[in-house]
């Protein structure tokens, strides 16, 4: 996979780097499935100032598709969460529509009470 990421601040670059990492290799585990030459990931960190909170927008290109997530929090770790848990759920629906899981999903059985049985009163 081809990871690259830009700061707007380049301060916030010490803050994030085990963060970024450990999430890196939750998110590898779903992406094994394709060719590492063909993924590519790329992150933006920035401030936004007037709600004194950080944004972390992330853009992960896969050869069926393109999936993008932001993240936005009052902490740096926290916008790092909500970037890369919202980027995997995106990646499990995604793989869930490659596989045509809406195809093999099986019918409730609708169970109707017949004359023998009571109804609770």
């Amino acid at each position: 996979m081809k990871i690259s990421f830009s700061y707007k601040q380049p301060e916030l670059r010490e803050q994030t780097e085990k963060e970024v990492e450990a999430h890196l290799k939750k998110l590898e585990r779903f992406v094994k499935r394709f060719s590492p030459d063909l993924v590519q990931l790329h992150g933006a960190f920035a401030h936004i100032p007037h709600k004194n909170s950080f944004s972390l927008s992330l853009n992960l290109s896969l050869p069926t598709g393109t999936l993008h997530a932001t993240g936005e929090a009052d902490d740096v770790q926290g916008s790092i969460r909500a970037a890369f848990a919202e980027v995997i759920s995106q990646l499990k629906k995604h793989m869930g529509k490659l596989r045509k899981d809406y195809e093999w999903k099986r019918k409730r059985e609708h169970h109707s009470p017949s004359l023998d049985e009571n109804p609770a009163s």
